[in-house]
């Protein structure tokens, strides 16, 4: 349990500097907005809100600034692969880039609708303040504009009683691009639920290229200036603690207080989303020129169950284990790419994918290869990108387990494990191997049958049978299968895969499973390796943490999961 944590941790501390950084931005601009002499008659008309509008649109900003880090892949690559210091904990922080893009993305819809709620009643009291007739100093201040001439003198932007709060939402810089902004951003927002994008990624993957139109108007969304505060030459000759009192006599000629003169807040949206713009269109332009380098698709298979086998060359292009690449077919759609995981190993010269029918985009693709006459449809390719499955020959002992199609990037491992027994590899540090793969009908067992073929037969020349220890589950069967199963067992063959090892039915017992890999490797460091959803993953995060020995000197179970 001592490096599970360390890890948990370690990741509490890295969101509560998160959230900690974001309550000090809030309550800073909150006391600043709240305080400051410069928004005396600002807040005589607007109240708290000026405030809590504020604040919410610095934590906005700050918000902003961070959401594209998390999915610049190029520097997360980087980052997991040259930089000394992200190693263990460090290192394994990377592997939850896309949980923390979206508690940002909740972050920046949280101070969204404050910021809103807030403008909604400042304009509330911009409207009431024009229309008051009752002498205030708040109905004084929004009829400068009458009074005074010039950009300075005004401070309501509502500027006549017959002026409406949509006339100034829509003709307004500040106001049309906040009502752009927001559209944007409920898009971006409902179409990355979860459902949408397993069942319609295509809605998904163009609805979140608004953010362009988002970080667009966001840069220029303060530009128009409508809450101003006094300026500093007015603040020097007619402070507020002075003259506010006596506002009735700003008209008098021998008085010494004069009509205070306001200026439009400065914008700084685009001061702080300039550099991870910069960066995030840095990190484009690489991904567009690899993508532009020759593919060439040296062999096509069609697998049962309607999955797809593409194996490719690409100058320069180099991998290792687990790793994923993103594809587009021009012939089905310039714009869009999808993320496969590679399931070639390191050691052969050519590199290989599986696709799956899982949507519009895959099944056009699988039947634009099955059509396939003297042409090939034209594949382009941008990576590869790191994932916590490369450092799965960092642990003394590996679990991995795949979910249907989630088995390819062990497929990876598994083959670069059988060329390091060829090559006698003796820089091994994996010392056992569990592997096990769910899957809900047996066409699926195909894909890989060969490559774990090869894999006994090799363990067993080598004396090594207890190196790779694999299970197969089918969920999906029927008593037909299960009797014909039950009629076969004892023969040397599985009548399923006609491995040697027999195919379990129903789903593993993750608790014997950790209990039986805990006393076998009662002083080692144990990593699990998933790719599958996410009810799986809280099953063996739990087992992981559960059977993890508190003494730091015995097995420690490190939980690893896919993100793309």
């Amino acid at each position: 349990m001592g490096n599970w944590v360390v890890n948990h941790w370690f990741s509490v501390l890295f969101l509560a500097t998160w959230l900690g950084l974001n309550v000090f931005l809030f309550v800073h601009a909150f006391l600043s907005y709240e305080k400051a002499d410069k928004y005396y008659y600002t807040r005589e008309i607007l109240g708290l809100a000026l405030a809590w509008a504020r604040a919410s649109a610095r934590c906005l900003n700050f918000n902003s600034m961070l959401i594209l880090l998390p999915v610049c892949r190029n520097l997360l690559s980087f980052l997991r692969g040259t930089c000394s210091f992200c190693r263990c904990t460090l290192r394994k922080q990377l592997d939850h880039n896309l949980t923390f893009h979206k508690l940002v993305a909740y972050m920046i819809c949280l101070h969204t609708a404050i910021h809103i709620i807030a403008h909604l009643f400042n304009f509330e009291h911009y409207s009431r303040s024009q229309q008051a007739t009752d002498g205030s100093l708040a109905s004084i201040l929004s009829t400068l504009s009458h009074q005074e001439k010039g950009e300075g003198s005004w401070l309501n932007p509502i500027q006549s009683p017959n002026m409406t709060v949509e006339y100034v939402t829509f003709t307004s810089i500040a106001g049309l691009t906040g009502v752009i902004i927001t559209i944007a951003l409920v898009l971006m927002v409902t179409s990355a639920m979860e459902f949408i994008q397993r069942s319609y990624f295509e809605v998904f993957w163009y609805t979140h290229h608004i953010f362009i139109i988002y970080f667009i108007g966001l840069g220029i969304h303060g530009t128009g200036g409508i809450v101003r505060g006094q300026t500093e030459e007015s603040l020097n000759e007619s402070h507020p603690h002075r003259c506010a009192e006596s506002f009735k006599h700003w008209d008098d000629h021998d008085s010494h207080c004069k009509h205070p003169q306001f200026e439009g807040l400065p914008t700084e949206s685009w001061k702080w989303i300039l550099a991870p713009g910069v960066l995030y269109i840095f990190e484009r332009i690489l991904r567009f020129y690899r993508s532009q380098q020759k593919v060439v698709i040296t062999k096509v298979v069609m697998h049962p169950s309607k999955v797809l086998e593409l194996q490719m060359n690409k100058r320069g292009f180099s991998m290792k284990v687990g790793q994923y690449i993103f594809v587009n077919c021009p012939s089905i759609s310039y714009l869009e790419w999808h993320p496969f995981t590679l399931t070639s190993a390191p050691e052969e010269d050519f590199f290989s994918i599986h696709i799956r029918a899982a949507g519009d985009w895959t099944e056009n693709l699988i039947r634009a290869f099955e059509r396939q006459q003297s042409q090939i449809p034209r594949i382009e390719v941008d990576g590869p990108f790191g994932t916590v499955s490369e450092d799965v020959f960092q642990y003394e002992v590996a679990v991995l387990v795949g979910a249907g199609i989630g088995v390819t990037p062990f497929a990876s491992i598994l083959k670069s494990i059988w060329y390091k027994f060829q090559h006698a590899d003796h820089n091994l540090k994996a010392q056992t191997i569990y592997f096990y793969w769910i899957c809900r009908e047996t066409g699926a067992f195909a894909w890989f049958n060969d490559l774990l073929a090869s894999l006994e037969r090799e363990m067993e020349e080598l004396g090594k049978v207890d190196f790779l220890n694999y299970r197969l589950f089918l969920t999906g069967w029927d008593s037909n299968i299960a009797g014909h199963a039950a009629l076969n067992f004892d023969k040397a063959t599985d009548i399923l895969t006609g491995l040697k090892q027999k195919t379990s039915f129903g789903r593993p017992m993750w608790d014997n499973e950790f209990s039986t890999i805990a006393n076998a490797h009662p002083r080692s460091v144990v990593g699990v390796f998933l790719c599958g959803p996410q009810t799986l993953a809280k099953s063996l995060s739990k087992c992981c943490h559960q059977y993890s020995s508190l003494d730091p000197r015995k097995v420690q179970f490190y939980f690893n999961k896919e993100n793309f």
